[in-house]
C-alpha cells in the first residue's frame, strides 16, 4: 500500500460499485450478506458461563450481565438495535497479516475477542445516519487475565503502528494504530483508533475507522468496537466508556446490597 491512498470516505453507493466484483456483497454496509457469518443478536449470551450467586464476588449473575449492556437509549437517537453484522467485517476486517502481533489483533476484532475470550453477553447498535456500528460486551474473566489482554493492546501503537493486511478477496490494505484517549473510570483501561486504506479494483478509495475500547471496573470488564466507513464520530465511543462502567458499578453495587 502506497502512500497516495487518501484518507476520505465515499459514499456507499460507490462502494458498492467498486467492491461488488472482488466481495460479491451488495455493499459494505450494514446489510447482512448470505455469505457472511450469523450476525451479533441484539443481545446474546455467549459460552456458558458458570453463574455467581450475586454477592459482592465473582462473575456477575446472568441477570445482572444482561442488565449491565447498553442500550439504544443510552445512546439516543440515532442509534437502534443492530440489522446484522455490518458487511465490511467480512470484506475489509476479515484480512491476513505477516506480522504475528498484528495478525492477533485482525483476529480479535474480527472475532470479537478483545478481552481474550468470548463475550459473556453482548449488544449490537447501528447508527442509522452514518452506518456506524457498536458493538459492546461484557467480559466473563479474571481481573488478572483482563490486565493482562488490557496490557497487550497497549503494545498495539507501537508493535503495529501501520502494517499491511490482505483480504480474503485479495484487497491490500494499509492499517494504522494509535492510542486513543478514554474517559478516566474503572480501574485499568485502554483505547485505540485504526484506520484501514485500501483501493477498489476501479481506483476508488476505501477508509474504514474503528473506535476501541477495553476497561476494568473491579472484578468485571467491558470492550467495545465502534466502526463504520469514512470517519467515525467519537463521541458515542466516549459515551458507551462512561455509562458503560457506571453500569457495571452500579450493578455490583445493588448486588452486594442485597447479600
Amino acid at each position: 500500500m502506497t502512500a497516495a491512498i487518501r484518507p476520505r470516505a465515499l459514499p456507499l453507493a460507490a462502494l458498492a460499485a467498486g467492491l461488488l466484483a472482488l466481495t460479491g456483497c451488495a455493499a459494505l454496509g450494514l446489510e447482512h450478506p448470505p455469505t457472511a457469518e450469523q450476525p451479533l443478536p441484539t443481545v446474546d449470551a455467549a459460552s456458558p458461563t458458570p453463574r455467581a450467586s450475586g454477592g459482592g464476588d465473582g462473575l456477575l449473575t446472568d441477570d445482572q450481565a444482561r442488565a449491565a449492556l447498553l442500550t439504544q437509549n443510552d445512546l439516543g437517537a440515532p442509534w437502534s438495535a443492530t440489522r446484522g453484522a455490518a458487511t465490511w467485517r467480512d470484506g475489509l476486517l476479515k484480512a491476513s497479516s505477516r506480522t504475528a502481533e498484528c495478525q492477533r489483533l485482525l483476529d480479535a476484532l474480527y472475532a470479537d475477542e478483545l478481552l481474550g475470550a468470548p463475550a459473556r453477553v453482548a449488544v449490537g447498535l447501528d447508527d442509522a445516519d452514518t452506518d456506524a456500528q457498536l458493538r459492546y460486551q461484557i467480559g466473563a474473566r479474571r481481573p488478572a487475565d483482563v490486565d493482562a489482554a488490557l496490557a497487550w493492546l497497549r503494545t498495539m501503537p507501537e508493535r503495529c503502528a501501520r502494517f499491511t493486511a490482505t483480504t480474503e478477496n485479495g484487497l491490500v490494505e494499509d492499517v494504522q494504530v494509535q492510542d486513543a484517549p478514554l474517559p478516566e473510570v474503572g480501574d485499568a483501561r485502554q483505547g485505540l483508533r485504526l484506520t484501514l486504506y485500501t483501493m477498489t479494483s476501479d481506483g476508488q478509495d476505501v477508509v474504514l475507522t474503528m473506535d476501541v475500547a477495553a476497561v476494568r471496573v473491579g472484578e468485571d470488564s467491558f470492550a467495545l468496537t465502534n466502526g463504520g466507513l469514512g470517519d467515525v464520530p467519537n463521541e458515542a465511543t466516549q459515551a458507551a466508556v462512561q455509562i458503560g462502567a457506571m453500569r457495571l458499578a452500579d450493578i455490583r453495587k445493588q448486588g452486594r446490597a442485597e447479600v
